[in-house]
Formats: structure tokens, sequence, C-alpha cells
């Protein structure tokens, strides 16, 4: 059997808002099995945003949900975070109007969230099993996802700069694997967009702290980049907040050609248009998984959640 999680205790982080530069504060708390994760405008009404594509309602430079006119700018980052640890349950408490960028990678959430320990519950996972091919596309870009026995991500960027030009990472995950080689990926930038982002209401937050900036002649950011192809795995961490907004892990394979927010929204509402794209299952013994094609991701299955005799 493969369970649910949930983190043990609450936990408390603080920071700024990268788009709005305001000071911002989240609480993530326990909750019960089947419940699913929940995000609260505690400083606003306190009426609860639950994790559903229809509930997206930007895509500019970062994924914002809401209800009702309060909105979460800003969730992609945790929502990885609790993508790779397995987090199936959480109500997550926000006051302000955008989840803190940190250092602008998931690292420090999935750090505060381990200090605490995740806890497991007697339920079974959720999967959403893809079944036919989805495909979305906006000029030469485009966000796809197809049935595959498990789950793994292949991401493409390509930019009109010396160092982008073309970067390419395929991975498949595990817990250890997404805390060190994507959680650390921070977002990035191009020093020539940062006049126009701000008189877009955007980045008012963003610093040298919390953002890779590139200029014609390379990074700008003195300890210099801490992977070699840091930005395509930020992608692929983004993707992975952006995918979280389902309610459920994927089974299947994930492709992004120069996507991003926009298109990933997209591709969730196309993949839910139709009963007959996906399945939803729960994670019975592995033997069964098996027997039916395909395989939990080992990153959701620790020693503890699974069953002695496999």
């Amino acid at each position: 059997m493969h369970f649910q999680r949930t983190v043990k205790n609450e936990v408390v982080i603080e920071g700024i808002g990268l788009h709005s530069g305001k000071a911002t504060r989240v609480r993530i708390l326990p909750a019960v099995a089947d419940t699913g994760i929940h995000f609260v405008r505690a400083d606003k009404g306190r009426e609860k945003i639950p994790l559903k594509p229809d509930r997206v309602v930007c895509t500019q430079n970062n994924t914002g949900i809401g209800i009702n006119g309060n909105t979460i700018l800003t969730v992609e980052h945790l929502l990885s975070s609790f993508y790779g640890l397995g987090i199936d349950n959480a109500t997550i408490e926000v006051y302000g109007e955008e989840i803190p960028i940190l250092d602008g990678s998931a690292r420090g959430f999935v750090e505060e969230i381990l200090k605490v320990g995740v806890e497991r519950l007697d339920a079974p996972k959720k999967f959403l099993l893809v079944k036919r091919p989805v495909r979305v596309q906006e000029d030469d870009k485009y966000a796809a996802i197809d049935p595959s026995p498990d789950f793994r991500v292949d991401f493409v960027i390509s930019y009109e700069h010396p160092m982008l030009r073309y970067q390419r990472r395929e991975f498949r995950f595990d817990g250890e694997d997404f805390e060190k080689e994507i959680s650390p990926a921070r977002t990035f930038g191009f020093i020539n967009e940062v006049e126009v982002l701000r008189n877009n209401g955007l980045a008012k937050g963003g610093s040298l702290q919390n953002v890779v900036v590139l200029s014609d002649k390379g990074v700008v950011n003195p300890e210099g980049l801490r992977f070699r192809d840091e930005p395509v795995r930020h992608k692929i961490l983004d993707s992975l907040g952006d995918l979280m907004i389902l309610g459920a892990y994927l089974i299947g394979t994930y492709r992004g050609y120069k996507s991003g927010h926009k298109l990933n929204h997209q591709l969730l509402l196309e993949l839910l248009s139709n009963p007959e794209n996906y399945q939803m299952i729960e994670a019975g013994h592995p033997r069964l998984a098996r027997e039916n094609g395909f395989k939990i991701p080992r990153w959701l299955t620790p020693k503890e959640d699974c069953a002695i005799n496999q």
C-alpha cells in the first residue's frame, strides 16, 4: 500500500513576494486524509481555495489561484515542494497576497517541511493515470502529456541569449533527487526585461537574492549558477508546481517545449475536458499496479509506506 501524507506539525515561513514586493507569511498546517490541499487568505475572508485548474486566476510570470476575489499569487514553488515530497493533504494559510519567494527556488520550503517531518496517513494515495495523449500549443511553444508506465518530465528551453540557446533535461523523480537536483534551482530573468516587468506591476520584490539575472555578458549574480543547466531545472520545478494543481499525482510523461504557466494551465484544462483522457486510481499493492501496466513513482514510495511482502 502507498499512503497519503501530510506535514507532522505546523510550518511557518516568512518573506517577501516576488511580484508584490510586500511582506508575506505562510502557515502550513496538517490535514486529515482525503481532504486534499487548500489555500486560505487568512488576512482576507478565510475562504478555502481548493487545488483545481478552474481556480487558477493568473498565469503571467507566475501561477495564481483565487475564489470570490481572494487571490494568492506565486503558488508554484511551494506546490512543487509538495509534489517532490509527496504531500497530499495540507491547509496553507497565507497572510498576504503572495507566497514568499525566498531564494527563488523550492529549497527553503523543502528544508522547513523536513524540519518538522512528513506524516503517513491511513489512506491510499491517489493518482491520475493518463490514458490518451493531450497537447496544447502556442506558436512554436507547447506542453503535452502522454501515457507512460511511470512519471517523468522532459523539458526544453530556448531563448535568444548565448547561454540559453538550448537546454534540455529529462527527469524521473524520487525524493532524494528532487531535494538535491531540482528544488535548489532558482527562477531566472533577463536584465533587459526588468523595467518592462515592473511597469506592469511585476517583479517589485525581485533582486539578486531571489532571481538569477542574465545580461548579454552572462550571469550577473556574483555566486554564479548552482547548476550548469539551472534554468531548465527551474522550469521543471515550475511545471511540477503547476501540475500539482490537479490535486493528484500523475502517471504519464509531461513534455514542455518553451512552455510556461499559461500553457501548463491550458494543458490541465484540456486533460480534464474529456473523461477518456484519464482515469483516477488509488494506490494499492505494488503488484496490482504492475499488473495494470504502470508503476507507482519511486519518490512517493519510501520504505515505511510499502507493504512488507511485495
